[in-house]
């Protein structure tokens, strides 16, 4: 059997979008997989961050125009990088029955890679949207690698990473299959 698959968007907030390495085409791509879902009758979870200058009914803390939830879509609000902690998310995901996520958003290493880690955690499988996962702008110098080195890491990380029970995939967006529950 397949398993029940619901697509997360972690934080594509106007905040987050306006700071985002590759913010147009990776929208592009988390809003193709959105209607796929969607047409495929799998849930899409939209996660939306809070605090941190994103507060509550700002411009910066609405979602990104181009990925808007309808109003019946289902919208986690979250304090922190981890989507589940203090959040109504793993509730919900058992409530529609899934059983692997599709993670896709803002920041690569911070939310998106917490948020995966822990859905492990939680028992459910994971697929990591290779081009569907980005972070900020930043100069390729300092402390912190360039975006793209980013991405790149967070993307091996995932392809290596052995988690007992679970599946854990890295795939681009033209790969990913969704399937919804029985």
């Amino acid at each position: 059997m397949p398993p029940a698959s619901v697509l997360l968007v972690i934080d594509m907030q106007n905040a987050t979008v306006a700071i985002a390495h590759r913010a147009a085409e990776t929208v592009k791509v988390i809003a193709g997989l959105r209607e796929r879902a969607l047409a495929a009758g799998v849930p899409v979870v939209m996660i939306q961050d809070q605090g941190g200058g994103m507060d509550p009914g700002t411009d910066g803390w609405q979602i990104a125009p181009e990925l808007a939830p309808d109003s019946d879509g289902l919208v986690v609000h979250k304090a922190s990088p981890d989507s589940f902690l203090g959040t109504g998310l793993d509730a919900a995901l058992k409530a529609v029955g899934a059983t692997e996520v599709v993670v896709t958003g803002f920041a690569t290493e911070m939310c998106v890679d917490t948020t995966a880690r822990q859905a492990l955690s939680h028992g459910y499988d994971v697929v990591l949207v290779a081009d569907g996962h980005t972070t900020s702008v930043r100069p390729d110098s300092g402390a912190y690698a360039s975006p793209d080195r980013s991405i790149a890491h967070h993307n091996e990380i995932f392809r290596n990473i052995r988690f007992p029970g679970r599946r854990v995939r890295v795939l681009p967006a033209a790969e990913v299959e969704f399937s919804s529950a029985p």
